[in-house]
């Protein structure tokens, strides 16, 4: 049977963990990867949380899977992974991807305007005619 966006989306909140962003800091400062999966255009209108790694969801795969000549240096398997999108959905799909790949603690903190709305630190990326 086919699923749908429901069925996707009560699966990954199932096995990715919400957190608060203060949870979220506490495993940042222990180590843990703070990924942002939204789409560039995106980023470019909000900035994005200090020291998070931009991959949009749309290339997930390719960044987090080491034998792809596309791997991002920074995505290690038994590394923790603290994932955020806009609202939430695409964090937990991302997230459960990511447990599907073999990361071992992956976990959700929302969106982007929970980070902001908790006091986190955000880098405004350097406008594009600038560069």
């Amino acid at each position: 049977m086919a699923k749908t966006v429901k069925d996707m989306m009560e699966a990954a909140n199932a096995v990715v963990a919400r957190v608060s962003v203060a949870e979220a800091q506490e495993m940042i400062q222990k180590g843990a990867l703070l990924l942002d999966v939204r789409d560039a255009p995106e980023v470019e209108k909000t900035g994005l949380a200090e020291g998070a790694v931009h991959v949009s969801r749309g290339m997930l795969e390719f960044r987090a899977d080491a034998s792809t000549p596309f791997h991002e240096k920074s995505f290690d398997k038994g590394r923790p992974v603290v994932i955020y999108c806009a609202s939430g959905g695409r964090a937990a799909l991302a997230g459960k991807l990511l447990l599907d790949m073999g990361y071992e603690k992956v976990v959700n903190i929302g969106g982007f305007k929970d980070w902001a709305e908790a006091g986190g630190n955000i880098t405004h990326p350097v406008d594009p005619g600038m560069q």
